[in-house]
């Protein structure tokens, strides 16, 4: 059975929570009254009253058209190229809307990711720090160390992220496939 959090893991976890909730609504407060509407458009289509919405509207249109509801007469006669034609350009317009809607969010992933990247990185030193306190912590008080002093110089250097992304970007592109 898992202990239930300290007050300090649950004091740290608020704090954390509450500075993602800061970050997420500044990042929503920024947008701009395109991408506000297109974010709501996106919503609105995207859910079940607006399907039903458009059944009805289709259903109606095509049921008129077909001379099948008594008293309205065909304004759109089969094959139906007015509806077509708003149809095509609601779906161009949605599209656009969807689209501008991605691109905010994808925006917004890329920043997050580049946060990550700054607290990743922030932590691969400060855990390089603590791993030299450590060692000349163990040294001082002639702690034998389970590592070799290869092992422990290796991981006390600094890492170069220029040589480390170097190589990354050298490595064989494998979502390709083989080649042959």
């Amino acid at each position: 059975m898992k202990a239930a959090p300290t007050e300090q893991e649950t004091g740290a976890l608020a704090e954390n929570i509450d500075a993602v909730k800061v970050w997420e609504e500044a990042a929503l407060g920024h947008r701009s009254a395109a991408e506000r509407f297109s974010d709501w458009m996106t919503r609105v289509i995207a859910g079940g009253p607006a399907l039903f919405a458009h059944v009805v509207w289709f259903a109606f249109w095509i049921l008129a058209n077909a001379e099948v509801i008594p008293g309205i007469a065909p304004f759109d006669k089969f094959p139906f190229p007015l509806l077509t034609t708003i149809v095509s350009l609601e779906a161009i317009v949605l599209s656009l809307l969807v689209l501008a809607s991605q691109n905010r969010l994808t925006t917004q992933a890329e920043k997050r990711e580049h946060l990550d990247l700054q607290i990743d990185l922030l932590a691969e030193r400060e855990m390089t720090a603590v791993l030299t306190l450590l060692v000349d912590v163990a040294s001082h008080l002639g702690v034998q160390t389970s590592l070799d002093q290869d092992q422990i110089r290796d991981l006390e250097r600094k890492t170069d992220i220029r040589k480390l992304t170097k190589a990354l970007e050298d490595l064989p592109d494998t979502s390709k496939g083989e080649s042959g």
